[in-house]
């Protein structure tokens, strides 16, 4: 049969079926956003405008900027808050499938928490509390084998897992604060380990802020060799604004830079720089950041550097309160997400 013809079928299939069509390609320079916040938007009646003003689905509008990936987090129970709820098992696989139908790759990221777990706050998930450590060893893997699996059976195939977000600290504390090594360890594992017997394919990344602090990675990666704990990706967040003294992007991301080249060449492992931002109010200096980020992750040798997430691009500051997303108070994106049309 002529391959015209065997394509036509498989798409035609893939119509009928309702399945998701063929993934971004792997291997592609990763250009990303993490969108949690689009389903609460969407029910709340934001209307997303593209460059042009006109109405538009949101995942459509990334797109045609590029966006080839989403990142979502999921919690264990959370509330119906607007922006600090939601992000259910339901609903991040309900994304997760929408954005795979799309052609786009997607990112998972368990925050072992039922709202948000940052370097500030690890708080165990409410129905964990109590639980000696080794019922909170099959905690962790029972939750995150149940949502791999759900993920499963809808069709999706996350590329990248995250077990914990932003974890300098450790996670599920106190249980598996860095005081503890040897039991965060185990805790890493357990999450590794139900990954990967659900999705074998899919690339497990620890994650930790500051990515231009090299002493804050090599202390925290260093114990995680001498404990044993298992992941595949180094995942950095890079927030100029967060820093001490809010510096302009350019005094640190020759910092970035050489420690995106320390962790690959040190730890063997690939690097992503899985959360990034900056003020919506300056959105040519947030363009030139951007661009800036991901020629450093180009150059990481042996093509190391796998690409860069934008935290929230859509989350318009008049809808969410947040200041550092890509989209004006007229419901376009702004001109930093012409840094991801660059290459």
């Amino acid at each position: 049969m002529p391959l015209k013809r065997i394509l036509a079928l498989a798409c035609m299939a893939i119509a009928l079926s309702g399945c998701a069509t063929a993934p971004a390609r792997t291997g592609a320079f990763v250009k990303g956003a993490d969108i949690g916040w689009l389903q609460q938007m969407e029910a709340t009646g934001y209307k997303f405008r593209n460059k042009d003003g006109a109405e538009q689905d949101c995942l459509q509008i990334l797109q045609d900027y590029g966006i080839n990936t989403v990142r979502l987090r999921t919690w264990v129970n959370p509330s119906d808050s607007k922006t600090s709820g939601h992000n259910s098992k339901d609903e991040t696989v309900a994304m997760a499938v929408r954005a795979q139908k799309r052609g786009m790759r997607v990112m998972i990221n368990f925050h072992y928490s039922d709202s948000w777990a940052d370097p500030a706050k690890q708080k165990k998930p409410a129905a964990w509390e109590g639980h000696d450590f080794p019922r909170l060893l099959q905690d962790v893997y029972s939750y995150t084998h149940d949502v791999m699996s759900a993920l499963k059976q809808a069709g999706v195939t996350p590329e990248w897992v995250q077990v914990g977000n932003e974890t300098p600290g450790g996670m599920i504390y106190p249980e598996g604060s860095t005081a503890n090594w040897p039991q965060l360890a185990q805790l890493i594992n357990q999450g590794y380990d139900a990954i990967k017997a659900v999705s074998p394919s899919s690339k497990v990344i620890l994650h930790l802020d500051q990515g231009n602090n090299s002493a804050r990675f090599r202390g925290w990666f260093d114990q995680a060799r001498a404990h044993g704990a298992r992941y595949d990706v180094i995942g950095l967040s890079y927030y100029p604004y967060w820093l001490p003294g809010k510096p302009d992007y350019t005094q640190s991301i020759g910092d970035l830079g050489a420690n995106l080249d320390d962790m690959a060449a040190r730890y063997g492992k690939e690097v992503m720089v899985v959360e990034v931002g900056g003020e919506d109010t300056q959105p040519q200096n947030t363009y030139d950041m951007l661009v800036a980020v991901q020629r450093k992750i180009k150059a990481v040798p042996e093509g190391k550097g796998l690409g860069m997430i934008y935290w929230e691009p859509q989350g318009a500051r008049s809808w969410s309160k947040y200041a550092l997303s890509a989209w004006g108070d007229d419901g376009r994106p702004t001109k930093a997400m012409d840094a991801f049309l660059t290459d």
